[in-house]
């Protein structure tokens, strides 16, 4: 599986989680800790929001391995943002290695990437495509049941009734993953279902598991003040009851205290405030 960061607070360099870090996404494409096969080689990519510049997110996304990429170690020492989403690629088996199918995705302002995998994918293809509005077709241009979950999403945000930015995101992935899991009602292998989403102000990630044993992907999150790196040494910055940085991560980014495990089939909330609720996911019985 996969690994991702999300990042919503005070502007600051893209390497304080993708290189500076003891546990950066970079080491963890390379040594990842909490899996038995340690490498993520199948690519990477980074989103980064700046809204003096406009309300979509950059995006710098290539096929080779993090670990090795001597531009994203430059970009990310001179680039600052408040709101990152990164990703490093382990492809599903049978999957293309190609840009095109290397997270995070956008869209508009928005922003998606997920760390598991829809079970039967391959025989779910047709169905997840056949209902999807022609915008949300035309947005696919990879071959990953990622994307495709994305597409979804982006109908079901349509149909959002929440006016609350993180609320509409967060009904709108309820819904995507009822209607992915209910068009999987029949495929006996377990999904995983680590989604994240951001427009720039607000983000929602979601732990979802249908494995009858309970297995599911790691995530962690940390709320604080600040998120800083000094002499080699990250840390949050913490500030009781008054969060401003809020980090959503597959695995624990640095050694200092702070950091939760989400529970399995719940989501994290961030609002635009930066906020943070975990919640039940409430995608259905399976």
């Amino acid at each position: 599986m996969c690994r991702f960061v999300v990042y919503l607070g005070p502007p600051l360099p893209l390497s304080a989680l993708l290189t500076e870090p003891s546990n950066s996404l970079i080491n963890q494409s390379y040594d990842d800790e909490d899996r038995e096969e340690p490498l993520n080689g199948d690519g990477f990519g980074v989103a980064w929001y700046r809204p003096e510049a406009g309300p979509e997110p950059a995006l710098f996304r290539s096929i080779s391995p993090a670990w090795s990429n001597r531009n994203l170690q430059q970009l990310a020492r001179v680039t600052q943002s408040g709101c990152v989403l990164a990703h490093i690629r382990s492809a599903t088996q049978g999957l293309l290695v190609a840009e095109s199918n290397c997270h995070p995705f956008v869209h508009g302002r928005l922003a998606f990437m997920h760390n598991g995998d829809l079970a039967g994918f391959s025989g779910l293809r047709r169905r997840l495509l056949a209902d999807l509005s022609d915008e949300a077709f035309a947005a696919i241009e990879g071959s990953t049941d990622s994307e495709h979950i994305f597409a979804v999403f982006l109908d079901m945000l349509l149909q959002a009734r929440a006016a609350d930015p993180a609320e509409a995101l967060a009904e709108a992935l309820r819904a995507a993953l009822r209607r992915v899991l209910a068009l999987a009602a029949g495929v006996r292998d377990p999904h995983y279902l680590n989604v994240a989403v951001s427009d720039g102000r607000a983000a929602v990630v979601s732990r979802v598991s249908t494995d009858p044993s309970g297995h599911a992907a790691s995530l962690f999150y940390n709320a604080g003040q600040r998120y800083t790196c000094e002499n080699g040494v990250c840390r949050m910055i913490r500030k009781p009851h008054e969060p401003s940085a809020v980090i959503i991560s597959s695995e624990r980014l640095s050694d200092d205290a702070g950091w939760e495990v989400v529970p399995v089939n719940h989501l994290v909330i961030v609002g635009a405030d930066l906020s943070v609720r975990v919640v039940p996911a409430d995608v259905g019985d399976f």
